[in-house]
């Protein structure tokens, strides 16, 4: 049976600062799935397979990426928390599950490789030109293999 695991990620944040993201693993034979949509980390999607470093008091930490699970990673940034709920489950009826992070007009949104990312890219522009919310492509998929 595969145990869940939590690991850290180091991220630069906007101002330059060096900052620690934790998501949730699956430990899988060539190292830990990732089982969250990363929020503030660029280049990593759900389903990706990370290699990880072990400190001393056994904490986790990511070292580089085993194998692309093809999702890609949107991050949206709300004008108003108002919309978040109707958006999320736009997002779902779309195919694309979001988890809703502790700031409440923050949502990471998970592209699965079965979806056509430019129906979901022509619905994210609509948004973000309606005034809505502000996006970024985080990882694209583009590391995937294939």
């Amino acid at each position: 049976m595969s145990a869940r695991v939590k690991i850290r990620f180091s991220f630069t944040d906007a101002s330059g600062n060096t900052e620690i993201e934790t998501m949730w693993a699956v430990t899988r034979e060539d190292g830990c799935e990732l089982d969250n949509i990363p929020f503030y980390v660029k280049e990593l999607a759900l389903g990706d397979v990370v290699s990880v470093t072990t400190t001393p008091d056994g904490t986790l930490w990511h070292s580089g990426l085993v194998r692309a699970s093809g999702h890609s990673t949107v991050r949206l940034w709300f004008a108003s928390e108002i919309d978040v709920i109707r958006v999320r489950g736009e997002l779902k009826t779309l195919g694309c599950p979001s988890e809703l992070s502790d700031l409440p007009r923050l949502v990471a949104v998970d592209v699965p490789p079965s979806i056509a990312y430019a129906d979901v890219k022509a619905y994210l522009d609509q948004g973000e030109a309606g005034g809505t919310f502000e996006y970024q492509e985080a990882c694209l998929g583009c590391m995937a293999p294939g």
